[in-house]
Protein backbone atom coordinates (compact mmCIF):
# COMPACT_ATOMS: atom_id res chain seq x y z
CA UNK A 1 0.00 0.00 0.00
CA UNK A 2 2.84 2.35 0.69
CA UNK A 3 4.54 1.53 -2.38
CA UNK A 4 2.06 2.20 -4.64
CA UNK A 5 0.37 5.99 -2.39
CA UNK A 6 4.44 6.35 -2.80
CA UNK A 7 4.46 6.18 -7.04
CA UNK A 8 1.10 8.36 -7.09
CA UNK A 9 2.40 11.11 -5.07
CA UNK A 10 5.43 11.55 -7.13
CA UNK A 11 3.45 10.82 -10.38
CA UNK A 12 1.15 13.98 -9.26
CA UNK A 13 4.39 16.15 -8.20
CA UNK A 14 5.59 15.05 -11.68
CA UNK A 15 2.27 16.32 -13.35
CA UNK A 16 2.83 19.44 -10.85
CA UNK A 17 6.18 20.44 -12.43
CA UNK A 18 5.55 19.88 -15.99
CA UNK A 19 2.38 22.47 -15.46
CA UNK A 20 4.71 24.77 -13.89
CA UNK A 21 7.45 24.46 -15.79
CA UNK A 22 5.53 24.32 -19.29
CA UNK A 23 5.63 27.98 -19.91
CA UNK A 24 9.19 28.20 -19.71
CA UNK A 25 10.68 25.48 -22.00
CA UNK A 26 13.15 26.97 -24.19
CA UNK A 27 11.86 30.74 -22.94
CA UNK A 28 13.01 30.15 -19.65
CA UNK A 29 11.32 28.73 -16.16
CA UNK A 30 8.71 30.09 -14.29
CA UNK A 31 9.92 32.22 -11.18
CA UNK A 32 8.86 32.14 -7.72
CA UNK A 33 6.96 35.24 -8.48
CA UNK A 34 4.80 33.95 -11.23
CA UNK A 35 6.45 35.37 -14.32
CA UNK A 36 8.15 33.45 -17.16
CA UNK A 37 11.50 34.48 -17.50
CA UNK A 38 12.98 34.64 -21.52
CA UNK A 39 16.65 33.99 -22.31
CA UNK A 40 16.28 35.84 -24.81
CA UNK A 41 14.73 39.31 -22.77
CA UNK A 42 16.67 41.34 -21.02
CA UNK A 43 16.49 41.19 -17.03
CA UNK A 44 14.13 44.03 -15.69
CA UNK A 45 12.75 44.82 -12.50
CA UNK A 46 9.46 43.67 -11.12
CA UNK A 47 7.02 45.89 -12.33
CA UNK A 48 5.78 45.67 -8.21
CA UNK A 49 9.49 47.24 -7.35
CA UNK A 50 8.59 50.53 -9.16
CA UNK A 51 10.57 53.72 -9.89
CA UNK A 52 13.14 54.61 -7.36
CA UNK A 53 12.12 52.41 -4.85
CA UNK A 54 15.39 52.30 -3.28
CA UNK A 55 14.57 55.99 -2.12
CA UNK A 56 15.90 58.14 -5.11
CA UNK A 57 13.73 61.06 -4.59
CA UNK A 58 14.78 65.04 -4.75
CA UNK A 59 18.01 65.42 -2.78
CA UNK A 60 18.19 61.76 -1.64
CA UNK A 61 21.34 61.32 -2.46
CA UNK A 62 20.70 58.03 -4.64
CA UNK A 63 21.93 57.27 -7.91
CA UNK A 64 19.45 58.35 -10.69
CA UNK A 65 18.50 54.90 -11.95
CA UNK A 66 18.94 53.20 -14.96
CA UNK A 67 16.77 54.62 -17.99
CA UNK A 68 14.04 51.52 -18.09
CA UNK A 69 12.46 51.02 -21.75
CA UNK A 70 8.98 51.92 -22.86
CA UNK A 71 8.14 49.39 -24.78
CA UNK A 72 4.25 49.29 -26.07
CA UNK A 73 2.82 52.56 -24.62
CA UNK A 74 -0.59 51.66 -23.31
CA UNK A 75 -3.57 54.19 -22.36
CA UNK A 76 -5.46 54.44 -19.06
CA UNK A 77 -8.92 55.90 -18.04
CA UNK A 78 -8.74 57.66 -14.99
CA UNK A 79 -12.08 58.94 -13.77
CA UNK A 80 -9.73 62.10 -12.70
CA UNK A 81 -7.53 62.34 -15.15
CA UNK A 82 -9.34 60.94 -18.01
CA UNK A 83 -6.97 59.42 -20.68
CA UNK A 84 -3.78 58.70 -19.59
CA UNK A 85 -0.56 57.75 -21.05
CA UNK A 86 1.56 54.76 -19.49
CA UNK A 87 4.61 52.53 -20.37
CA UNK A 88 3.87 48.59 -21.13
CA UNK A 89 3.98 47.76 -17.55
CA UNK A 90 0.77 50.44 -16.96
CA UNK A 91 3.12 53.13 -15.31
CA UNK A 92 2.22 56.45 -15.80
CA UNK A 93 4.21 58.95 -17.74
CA UNK A 94 4.95 62.65 -17.18
CA UNK A 95 5.60 65.89 -18.51
CA UNK A 96 7.14 68.60 -17.02
CA UNK A 97 6.37 72.33 -17.32
CA UNK A 98 10.06 73.61 -17.21
CA UNK A 99 10.30 71.82 -20.08
CA UNK A 100 9.79 73.03 -23.63
CA UNK A 101 7.92 71.15 -26.94
CA UNK A 102 9.29 73.44 -29.49
CA UNK A 103 11.74 72.86 -29.89
CA UNK A 104 11.77 69.67 -27.59
CA UNK A 105 13.95 70.30 -24.23
CA UNK A 106 14.75 68.24 -21.01
CA UNK A 107 15.35 70.44 -18.01
CA UNK A 108 15.39 67.93 -15.32
CA UNK A 109 18.89 66.74 -14.64
CA UNK A 110 20.89 65.84 -11.47
CA UNK A 111 18.76 65.29 -8.36
CA UNK A 112 15.45 66.18 -10.12
CA UNK A 113 15.93 63.06 -12.47
CA UNK A 114 15.96 60.60 -9.03
CA UNK A 115 12.68 61.32 -8.76
CA UNK A 116 11.63 61.73 -12.39
CA UNK A 117 13.23 59.02 -13.89
CA UNK A 118 13.64 59.57 -17.80
CA UNK A 119 11.99 57.48 -20.61
CA UNK A 120 14.64 56.71 -22.75
CA UNK A 121 13.33 57.03 -26.71
CA UNK A 122 13.92 53.91 -28.98
CA UNK A 123 12.35 51.48 -28.25
CA UNK A 124 8.98 52.82 -27.98
CA UNK A 125 5.79 51.87 -29.77
CA UNK A 126 2.61 53.82 -29.77
CA UNK A 127 -0.38 53.10 -28.49
CA UNK A 128 -3.34 51.57 -29.97
CA UNK A 129 -5.28 53.88 -31.73
CA UNK A 130 -3.09 56.94 -31.22
CA UNK A 131 -0.58 59.29 -33.36
CA UNK A 132 2.80 57.40 -34.22
CA UNK A 133 4.19 60.62 -35.66
CA UNK A 134 3.72 62.37 -32.29
CA UNK A 135 6.51 59.92 -30.90
CA UNK A 136 9.96 61.73 -31.27
CA UNK A 137 13.15 61.91 -29.42
CA UNK A 138 15.27 65.11 -27.60
CA UNK A 139 18.76 64.68 -26.72
CA UNK A 140 19.93 65.08 -22.93
CA UNK A 141 22.35 67.08 -21.71
CA UNK A 142 24.75 63.45 -21.37
CA UNK A 143 23.81 62.68 -25.10
CA UNK A 144 21.06 60.29 -24.27
CA UNK A 145 18.06 60.32 -25.74
CA UNK A 146 14.77 61.01 -24.40
CA UNK A 147 11.48 59.96 -25.47
CA UNK A 148 8.87 62.75 -26.16
CA UNK A 149 5.29 62.91 -27.31
CA UNK A 150 4.20 66.08 -29.43
CA UNK A 151 8.07 67.43 -28.37
CA UNK A 152 7.88 66.91 -24.59
CA UNK A 153 10.01 64.68 -23.04
CA UNK A 154 8.57 61.95 -21.19
CA UNK A 155 9.01 60.56 -17.16
CA UNK A 156 8.11 58.29 -14.60
CA UNK A 157 7.88 58.97 -11.01
CA UNK A 158 9.81 57.16 -8.50
CA UNK A 159 6.87 57.36 -5.90
CA UNK A 160 4.70 55.23 -8.33
CA UNK A 161 5.18 51.75 -6.72
CA UNK A 162 2.46 50.22 -9.02
CA UNK A 163 1.02 50.74 -12.56
CA UNK A 164 -1.97 52.58 -12.30
CA UNK A 165 -0.60 55.37 -9.80
CA UNK A 166 -0.48 58.73 -10.33
CA UNK A 167 1.21 60.02 -7.36
CA UNK A 168 3.50 62.40 -9.54
CA UNK A 169 0.26 64.15 -10.90
CA UNK A 170 0.37 68.28 -10.15
CA UNK A 171 3.41 67.87 -7.85
CA UNK A 172 5.48 71.16 -7.46
CA UNK A 173 2.56 72.73 -9.63
CA UNK A 174 4.85 71.62 -12.38
CA UNK A 175 4.23 67.89 -13.06
CA UNK A 176 1.30 66.56 -14.67
CA UNK A 177 0.51 63.08 -16.25
CA UNK A 178 0.97 63.10 -20.40
CA UNK A 179 -2.28 62.56 -22.12
CA UNK A 180 -1.90 60.57 -25.41
CA UNK A 181 -0.96 63.59 -27.19
CA UNK A 182 1.34 64.79 -25.07
CA UNK A 183 -1.05 67.13 -23.43
CA UNK A 184 -1.60 67.28 -19.76
CA UNK A 185 -4.13 64.59 -19.50
CA UNK A 186 -7.50 65.86 -18.06
CA UNK A 187 -10.85 64.66 -17.86
CA UNK A 188 -12.97 64.63 -21.05
CA UNK A 189 -9.58 66.43 -22.76
CA UNK A 190 -10.48 63.94 -25.99
CA UNK A 191 -13.83 63.19 -25.53
CA UNK A 192 -16.63 63.62 -28.14
CA UNK A 193 -19.88 65.24 -27.65
CA UNK A 194 -21.44 61.75 -27.19
CA UNK A 195 -17.90 60.70 -25.34
CA UNK A 196 -17.93 57.79 -22.94
CA UNK A 197 -17.58 57.67 -19.70
CA UNK A 198 -14.68 56.59 -17.90
CA UNK A 199 -14.14 52.86 -16.57
CA UNK A 200 -15.03 52.69 -12.82
CA UNK A 201 -11.93 52.22 -10.59
CA UNK A 202 -12.20 49.16 -9.66
CA UNK A 203 -13.26 47.41 -13.09
CA UNK A 204 -10.99 44.06 -13.52
CA UNK A 205 -8.37 43.55 -15.19
CA UNK A 206 -9.53 41.02 -16.79
CA UNK A 207 -13.23 39.76 -17.22
CA UNK A 208 -16.15 37.82 -19.29
CA UNK A 209 -18.69 39.69 -21.69
CA UNK A 210 -21.28 37.49 -23.28
CA UNK A 211 -20.97 38.34 -26.92
CA UNK A 212 -24.12 37.93 -28.61
CA UNK A 213 -23.07 35.84 -31.45
CA UNK A 214 -19.75 34.41 -29.56
CA UNK A 215 -20.76 33.82 -26.12
CA UNK A 216 -18.43 34.30 -23.32
CA UNK A 217 -15.58 35.63 -24.51
CA UNK A 218 -12.73 37.69 -22.48
CA UNK A 219 -12.25 41.27 -22.08
CA UNK A 220 -9.26 43.56 -20.85
CA UNK A 221 -10.18 46.58 -18.47
CA UNK A 222 -11.40 48.87 -21.10
CA UNK A 223 -14.23 46.25 -21.81
CA UNK A 224 -11.70 45.32 -25.03
CA UNK A 225 -11.96 41.67 -26.69
CA UNK A 226 -8.57 40.21 -26.01
CA UNK A 227 -7.32 37.81 -28.62
CA UNK A 228 -4.81 34.55 -29.25
CA UNK A 229 -2.47 34.21 -32.47
CA UNK A 230 -2.83 30.51 -33.44
CA UNK A 231 1.08 31.07 -34.63
CA UNK A 232 2.27 31.95 -31.25
CA UNK A 233 3.24 28.52 -29.03
CA UNK A 234 2.22 28.06 -25.11
CA UNK A 235 4.49 25.02 -24.96
CA UNK A 236 7.47 26.53 -25.27
CA UNK A 237 6.09 29.71 -24.92
CA UNK A 238 7.08 32.09 -27.88
CA UNK A 239 5.49 34.73 -29.75
CA UNK A 240 5.33 34.95 -33.70
CA UNK A 241 3.63 38.46 -33.42
CA UNK A 242 6.20 40.98 -33.60
CA UNK A 243 7.59 44.99 -35.10
CA UNK A 244 5.02 45.49 -37.55
CA UNK A 245 2.24 42.69 -36.44
CA UNK A 246 2.00 45.09 -32.42
CA UNK A 247 1.01 47.98 -33.87
CA UNK A 248 -2.22 46.06 -35.02
CA UNK A 249 -2.45 43.69 -31.73
CA UNK A 250 -1.13 45.54 -29.06
CA UNK A 251 -0.39 42.94 -26.03
CA UNK A 252 -2.29 42.91 -22.76
CA UNK A 253 0.27 44.28 -20.22
CA UNK A 254 0.54 42.42 -17.15
CA UNK A 255 -2.17 42.31 -14.85
CA UNK A 256 -2.73 41.55 -10.76
CA UNK A 257 -4.55 38.27 -10.26
CA UNK A 258 -6.43 39.68 -7.69
CA UNK A 259 -8.01 42.09 -10.55
CA UNK A 260 -9.28 39.03 -12.39
CA UNK A 261 -12.99 38.06 -12.63
CA UNK A 262 -14.69 34.55 -14.41
CA UNK A 263 -11.56 34.13 -16.31
CA UNK A 264 -9.10 30.85 -15.51
CA UNK A 265 -5.95 31.70 -13.60
CA UNK A 266 -4.20 28.45 -14.97
CA UNK A 267 -0.74 29.52 -16.32
CA UNK A 268 -1.55 33.33 -15.44
CA UNK A 269 2.32 34.53 -16.08
CA UNK A 270 4.08 37.49 -17.16
CA UNK A 271 5.50 36.41 -20.63
CA UNK A 272 9.13 38.23 -20.65
CA UNK A 273 9.12 38.91 -24.28
CA UNK A 274 12.47 38.69 -26.61
CA UNK A 275 11.65 42.06 -27.81
CA UNK A 276 11.42 43.40 -23.62
CA UNK A 277 7.62 43.99 -23.42
CA UNK A 278 6.12 42.60 -20.52
CA UNK A 279 2.58 40.35 -22.24
CA UNK A 280 0.00 38.95 -20.13
CA UNK A 281 -0.87 35.53 -20.43
CA UNK A 282 -3.39 32.43 -19.73
CA UNK A 283 -2.49 29.11 -19.91
CA UNK A 284 0.60 30.12 -20.89
CA UNK A 285 -0.94 31.63 -24.20
CA UNK A 286 -0.07 35.25 -24.86
CA UNK A 287 -2.95 37.68 -25.17
CA UNK A 288 -3.36 40.79 -27.47
CA UNK A 289 -6.08 43.24 -28.35
CA UNK A 290 -6.72 44.51 -31.98
CA UNK A 291 -6.56 48.37 -32.88
CA UNK A 292 -9.10 47.78 -34.79
CA UNK A 293 -11.71 47.66 -32.24
CA UNK A 294 -12.58 51.63 -31.76
CA UNK A 295 -15.15 50.80 -28.68
CA UNK A 296 -15.56 48.02 -25.90
CA UNK A 297 -17.77 45.58 -27.89
CA UNK A 298 -16.06 45.83 -30.71
CA UNK A 299 -15.23 42.28 -32.01
CA UNK A 300 -13.48 43.11 -35.69
CA UNK A 301 -10.57 40.85 -34.89
CA UNK A 302 -12.20 37.58 -35.10
CA UNK A 303 -10.98 34.88 -37.35
CA UNK A 304 -8.66 37.80 -39.09
CA UNK A 305 -6.18 36.15 -41.29
CA UNK A 306 -7.60 32.78 -39.86
CA UNK A 307 -5.01 32.74 -37.46
CA UNK A 308 -6.41 35.58 -34.70
CA UNK A 309 -9.44 34.57 -32.38
CA UNK A 310 -11.47 35.63 -29.45
CA UNK A 311 -10.51 33.75 -26.01
CA UNK A 312 -13.23 31.86 -23.93
CA UNK A 313 -12.60 32.59 -20.02
CA UNK A 314 -11.17 28.92 -19.80
CA UNK A 315 -8.07 29.92 -22.60
CA UNK A 316 -9.30 28.01 -25.60
CA UNK A 317 -9.75 29.85 -28.92
CA UNK A 318 -13.61 31.15 -29.93
CA UNK A 319 -13.68 29.99 -33.58
CA UNK A 320 -17.83 30.31 -34.01
CA UNK A 321 -17.41 33.22 -36.88
CA UNK A 322 -19.27 36.64 -37.14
Amino acid sequence: MNTWRNASLAVTAAALLTLTTACGQEQGTASPNGQAVGNAAPAQQPAESGYGSSGGGYGSGADAPAPKAAGQLGVQDSQKLGKVLTDSEGFTLYRFDKDTAKPPKSNCDGDCEKAWPVVPAGDATAAAGTDASLLGEVVRTDGSKQLTVDGWPMYRYAKDTAPGQTNGQGVGGTWFASAPDGKKAAPDADSTDGGEQAEPADAAGLSVRKDPELGDIVVDKRGMTVYRFTQDSAWPMKTACTGECLKKWPVVAPVSKNSVEGVTKKGFVTFDRPDGIKQQTIDCWPLYTFAGDEKPGDVNGQGVGGTWFAVSPDSKLVKTTK
